[in-house]
């Protein structure tokens, strides 16, 4: 029986032979799905009562991107053997709004943590005052998930939430890389920022601990400064500013109530 020859007279073994050739030489990696694709831009739809307006036009901020010093922050919580790391990340993802402490609040999509998904923040600084910013979800898959910050957001830089074995017992930690995203967040942080920053992801691995029926769940802080120079080229940073943008934008909230019912008379 005669090989089939395609257009430009290769036979069909060897057209199979130059895929699987070319497919060797530029392998597709196995957790390609669970990447984001690649956004110039942010958008963000108005979610549970929160808007975007600190988020939507927004370009992503990595370590590279920021001012400050750069930070590497890792909780890590012993979970035992209640469940597999599979599980407790499944169960970190399910309920991720629900864990992070009382006056934070976390607006993603009903369908839980995907890549490319924009979820909205509304976070507790201190004094009463609010901060409007949000995340993008970086990477997801069933052993982690990484979340990106955007400008204006406190930090420049990526949470990784993961989970692995060792031994018999299951370990879940957040992984934080940061700079600070302009210099009055790096004041911030010199003056409680750094401690605020530990005790929210202590008592959101805490919560997470209790959630999976860990006895008394202890989480292990470890800090270290990676480079202590601060980027004075990124200073201008300061301009999205969420905290600042989210009291000009509460300050001026009622002024723009009147006008729309002046409009509407």
């Amino acid at each position: 029986m005669a090989q089939q020859t395609g257009p430009e007279g290769a036979t069909s073994a060897e057209r199979i032979g130059l895929s699987v050739r070319e497919s060797q030489a530029h392998p597709v990696p196995r957790d390609a799905g669970s990447w984001a694709a690649k956004v110039d831009r942010l958008e963000a739809p108005d979610r549970a009562g929160m808007r975007g307006t600190n988020v939507a036009g927004r370009r992503l901020n990595g370590p590279v991107q920021g001012f400050g010093k750069m930070w590497q922050k890792t909780y890590r919580m012993n979970a035992g053997t209640v469940c597999s790391p599979q599980a407790a990340i499944a169960t970190w993802k399910a309920h991720f709004p629900e864990l992070w402490p009382r006056g934070n609040r976390f607006a993603g999509p009903l369908a839980g943590i995907s890549p490319g998904d924009v979820a909205l923040l509304d976070l507790a600084v201190g004094g009463g005052v609010k901060l409007s910013t949000g995340v993008f979800v970086l990477y997801a898959d069933e052993d982690s998930f990484t979340l990106m910050t955007p400008q204006g957001h406190m930090f420049a830089g990526w949470i990784t939430f993961s989970a692995d074995q060792s031994g018999p017992d299951t370990f879940v930690q957040a992984h934080v890389l940061m700079r600070a995203n302009d210099p009055l967040y790096e004041a911030g942080l010199a003056l409680g920022g750094h401690r605020k920053e530990d005790l929210f992801w202590v008592q959101t691995l805490t919560a997470l601990g209790e959630r999976l029926g860990v006895a008394d769940p202890q989480v292990d802080t470890r800090t270290v400064c990676i480079d202590s120079r601060r980027q004075w080229h990124h200073a201008r940073n300061i301009w999205h500013n969420a905290a600042v943008r989210t009291m000009l934008q509460r300050l001026a909230a009622p002024f723009r109530g009147r006008q729309r019912t002046q409009s509407a008379s």
